[in-house]
């Protein structure tokens, strides 16, 4: 649970560092210089481009810084298909040209097989063992690009099973049932023989009254 100020000050740091990314591979002299020409060649008629920059330190700072700059946040893609890459590594007066060259590496074999990519290093003493990798990739095939992003947000469809009755089995049950059923339809109907009604006249007239009229 991150606190909103605190996300917001690190989604400000990532900014800056994207913006003085680009104007120190302009501005800023390096040991293997990159200038405004070299972005130009880069960027022009490419189409988007991709920023990302890598800071690390330590026995393998070179493969790290290379790898975290290919995976920035500034990244909202992957650099795979990159067709063309500006790469800049600067590093304090212990870089070595090891490092250089296995920043340079990993970062093209992320990126198409037929990259055009220009890198360039600055020695900067106030780094000491510090080692950052700026990145920026451009010539992407946007078609395939956005198929790719589509099928990441595709989600799977969710199969509904039906469960449909088995009417073969209940038709097998009703025949059961029906041979073990009584032969009702067979059986004999014993009619039975209603009463004789009284008449409803007879019912008013007192008893003593009728057994009179009966035996006159």
């Amino acid at each position: 649970n991150t606190p909103m100020l605190e996300a917001f000050r690190e989604a400000d740091n990532v900014l800056r560092q994207g913006v003085q990314g680009i104007s120190d591979l302009i501005a800023v002299p390096g040991l293997i210089n990159l200038d405004f020409a070299d972005v130009k060649t880069i960027m022009t008629n490419r189409g988007s481009a991709l920023m990302g920059i890598g800071i690390a330190t330590g026995e393998n700072r070179a493969a790290e810084a290379a790898k975290k700059a290919i995976s920035s946040p500034l990244l909202e893609t992957s650099v795979d298909g990159a067709k063309g890459v500006l790469m800049n590594i600067t590093g304090g007066s212990n870089l070595s040209l090891y490092e250089v060259q296995e920043a340079a590496e990993i970062v093209s074999s992320a990126s198409d097989e037929d990259v055009n990519m220009i890198f360039g290093s600055v020695i900067n003493d106030e780094l000491k063992d510090e080692l950052i990798v700026t990145v920026i990739a451009t010539g992407f095939d946007e078609a395939k690009q956005a198929q790719q992003q589509a099928q990441a947000n595709r989600r799977p469809n969710q199969s509904i099973q039906v469960n449909r009755p088995n009417y073969a089995v209940q038709d097998e049950q009703q025949n059961d049932y029906a041979q073990n059923a009584p032969q009702q339809a067979n059986a004999p109907v014993h009619e039975q023989q209603a009463e004789p009604q009284q008449n409803s006249s007879d019912v008013d007239v007192p008893a003593f009254i009728r057994n009179r009229n009966r035996r006159g």
